[in-house]
Order: C-alpha cells, then sequence, then structure tokens
C-alpha cells in the first residue's frame, strides 16, 4: 500500500509562487509514475502534470501555460510542483497521484487510472 502525504499550500496573492510536496511511502518510490491533478470547489478533479519514474519524461495541461514545473527526487521518495505566476483561478485543492502503471500520453490525465492518492493540501490565490 502507498502512503502520500502533501505539503507546501497556502493562501498568496495573483503573481507569487509556492512549491508543493508530496513525501510518498510504502513501496518503492521508482516504480511510481507520479502525477498532480487539482480540484476546485463545485468543479471535477483536472489533471495539471504527470512525471515518469525516473523523472525524464512530462506531461502538463494545456491550461498550465507552462507556469508549473512538476519534478521528482527518488532519494528523497518526494514529488514536488512548483507553481509560478499563480493566477485566482489556480485556486484549488491540490492532490498528488501514484500509480505503478505506464499509460499512453492521453489516458495518463484521467484520474481513474491513478491507485494512490494523497489527502491534498490546500492553494488559495487572492487578487
Amino acid at each position: 500500500q502507498v502512503q502520500l502525504v502533501e505539503s507546501g499550500g497556502g493562501l498568496v496573492q495573483a503573481g507569487g509562487s509556492l512549491r508543493l510536496s508530496c513525501t510518498a511511502s510504502g513501496r518503492t518510490f521508482s516504480t511510481l509514475n507520479m502525477a498532480w491533478f487539482r480540484q476546485a470547489p463545485g468543479k471535477e478533479r483536472e489533471f495539471v502534470a504527470r512525471i515518469s519514474r525516473n523523472g525524464g519524461y512530462t506531461i502538463y495541461a494545456d491550461s498550465i501555460e507552462g507556469r508549473f514545473t512538476i519534478s521528482r527526487d527518488n532519494a528523497k521518495n518526494t514529488l514536488y510542483l512548483q507553481v509560478n505566476s499563480l493566477k485566482p483561478e489556480d485556486t484549488a485543492v491540490y492532490y498528488c497521484a501514484a500509480t505503478a502503471t505506464t499509460y499512453s500520453d492521453y489516458t495518463v490525465k484521467r484520474a481513474q487510472v491513478y491507485n494512490y492518492w494523497g489527502q491534498g493540501t490546500q492553494v488559495t490565490v487572492s487578487s
């Protein structure tokens, strides 16, 4: 069983930055494909970014527009999301997710393929 714990969220002004972290335990971290999703109030959970097991391949949602960077440190069992140039519409609960299976670039954007989820960390962007 994999446990995921997010941290690093908070309240920030528009244009600001945060670094979100997700620490994994229960399985060798380097065997997991990892992703970030977010969910705003009243909206469906939305794909943000995904990174391959060794960190060499990343995919981003078009809406991110180059403002976010996903990375991982397998030695520390930790996933990161650097979020820059934040906008009020980025306000959401941000979740990390994991799966041991490798899917196509289209399929990895679907929340249903991830077996493990963290509890989420709140990001609030004020205008």
